[in-house]
């Protein structure tokens, strides 16, 4: 019996913030469009996510769609960072509000998509045996989807239960009582922490890596706040679209070290005390390019671990020796005076690695630990890791992952795009601003320019666009050459793949900044898609 068959214009990979907006702008243009889900509902990341403080690290007016008026007049946040079920109530809200869901088969893993040279098709496999075709494939999978779960010795012979923040139940799990082991000191480690730690016997977390992490300072808004906010979005909605990180944030350009040591201290104080990490970023010009003035703000944000920890040695475990931002920045509540707690323990694995996990808890180099649960806190395959979980194949049977087999061989056009590949868009992918903006602008900014070139295409009778492979190499070169001015190249960090065993490192995102690269997107489809071939239908 064969496979069923469906034919799409389009098919989208993902239902969260990107797949949603794709649906949205392609079903509006009168394309045939078909999202397959893996989830059984809508969300994405924050239908997955559902751990114990799951929160948002950008301010929820600017984490939001912008394109529709109606929408934004709808909406109204509750509170400054948004907690994982608000955000998932928000993509509901706007799935129902746009009657997404008849397009979206949930429960459904795309498996492979191979591209049919002599169609001029994408041949799309799903997990229950089902194919798809469409002219277009495009992938809205976000950049953190593939968890990373550590392949610990002895994982299969632990009799307690254990979790990974990124594949939350989505029934509340209970830690009363327990022994809880977390490994993993990122952000959902960071956000989980304090909370497991309030309810758990005792919380022992296995810490590799100490983080920056800045008080988040939530609170809920004030009425009045929101009715200016709402009047005022048009003027905030051009400023998010032409800042550098999608936050409509001013940078101060002077050099921190040219600011006297006190009136440095009080900015980075008056900062610290409004919480979040955005403005600490803005706050001198030189704070991601200088190791100098990097340092100052690193030794501030350090001498806080300090006041906050009353134990001095579980302070120093605590303490960051790289440069702030060049790992992921963390917002927090109460994460370091969570350490003041008599119920948890920090371990320190650099100094005493995992070496397994037992039956009954978990072994270091220096001791055993009896745990009855375990949080895996240990993040994501990023950037490509979620685009290699699907069999993706282009022109004469080259796969995705064979041509970016090694870090310096991975090469986009824009972000979107790579050679060999026609037909084929990739929303926020590796080279694009993505993890380094407040994802919603880049993920409409990447949306719009990819449904206004899907029309161009259908406008001017042409069959295909593909990448030249000359524009995908200058542009490599160019996020490459933009990324070495900074220190973000100097720290390994899940930005550069450093936390997966085996993978080649290189720093996959456009530090040049979202408006620089919304300008330059634009200038190429200005210029009749510069840099891609573009080949006639033959109808």
């Amino acid at each position: 019996m064969k496979p069923t068959q469906q034919t799409f214009d389009a098919v989208v990979v993902g239902a969260g913030f990107s797949g949603l907006y794709m649906l949205y702008r392609l079903r509006e243009a009168g394309f045939s469009t078909r999202v397959y889900e893996a989830g059984g509902d809508v969300g994405g990341v924050w239908y997955w996510n559902r751990y114990p403080g799951a929160r948002c690290d950008s301010e929820s007016i600017y984490y939001n769609f912008t394109f529709s008026d109606e929408l934004l007049q709808e909406w109204t946040w509750s509170q400054r960072y948004p907690e994982q079920p608000e955000i998932l109530r928000y993509l509901r809200f706007v799935a129902d509000k746009f009657k997404l869901r008849q397009d979206i088969q949930f429960n459904t893993r795309v498996a492979a998509a191979h591209y049919d040279e002599k169609a001029n098709r994408w041949k799309i496999q799903l997990d229950d045996g089902t194919i798809a075709y469409a002219k277009y494939f495009i992938t809205a999978v976000g950049c953190l989807s593939a968890a990373n779960i550590p392949k610990f010795e002895g994982i299969d012979s632990f009799k307690g239960e254990w979790y990974h923040t990124g594949h939350w139940p989505h029934e509340k799990v209970n830690f009363a009582g327990k022994r809880v082991g977390v490994i993993g000191t990122g952000s959902s480690g960071v956000q989980s922490i304090p909370v497991i730690a309030e309810e758990a016997e005792h919380l022992t977390v296995f810490q590799r890596t100490p983080q920056y992490s800045s008080p988040a300072k939530n609170h809920p808004y004030d009425p009045e706040f929101i009715r200016k906010t709402k009047e005022n979005y048009n003027e905030i909605r051009q400023q998010m679209r032409n800042s550098r990180v999608g936050i409509p944030l001013m940078r101060n350009e002077q050099s921190a070290l040219d600011a006297p040591h006190e009136e440095r201290l009080q900015k980075y104080e008056e900062v610290w005390n409004e919480g979040g990490f955005w403005k600490l970023a803005a706050t001198y010009g030189d704070l991601t390019t200088n190791e100098a003035a990097n340092e100052t703000l690193s030794d501030f944000l350090r001498s806080k671990i300090r006041k906050v920890v009353k134990d001095p040695k579980v302070a120093e475990k605590l303490m960051p020796d790289y440069f702030y931002f060049t790992k992921r920045p963390i917002i927090d509540t109460n994460y370091y005076e969570t350490f003041n707690r008599d119920n948890v323990t920090l371990v320190d694995v650099k100094e005493a690695p995992i070496e397994r996990i037992t039956p009954t808890g978990l072994k270091t180099a220096e001791k055993e630990y009896e745990l009855d649960a375990i949080v895996f806190a240990t993040g994501f395959d990023a950037m490509t890791g979620p685009l290699f979980k699907i069999d993706i194949r282009g022109k004469n049977g080259l796969g995705l992952k064979e041509k970016w087999a090694e870090g310096a061989r991975l090469k986009t056009y824009l972000g979107m795009s790579t050679a060999g590949f026609p037909n084929f868009f990739m929303i926020t992918g590796p080279e694009s601003p993505s993890v380094i903006s407040n994802m919603p602008v880049s993920i409409e900014q990447h949306v719009e320019w990819i449904s206004d070139c899907i029309h161009y295409l259908h406008k001017n009778n042409l069959e295909t666009i593909e990448a030249r492979t000359e524009a995908e190499e200058a542009w490599s070169k160019h996020c490459k050459e933009v990324a070495e001015a900074t220190l973000y190249s100097k720290t390994d960090s899940w930005y550069t793949g450093a936390n997966i065993e085996g993978k080649p490192q290189g720093f996959l995102i456009y530090l040049g900044g979202v408006g620089t690269y919304r300008e330059i997107c634009s200038e190429v489809a200005a210029k009749g898609y510069e840099g891609f071939t573009l080949e006639p239908s033959s109808n």
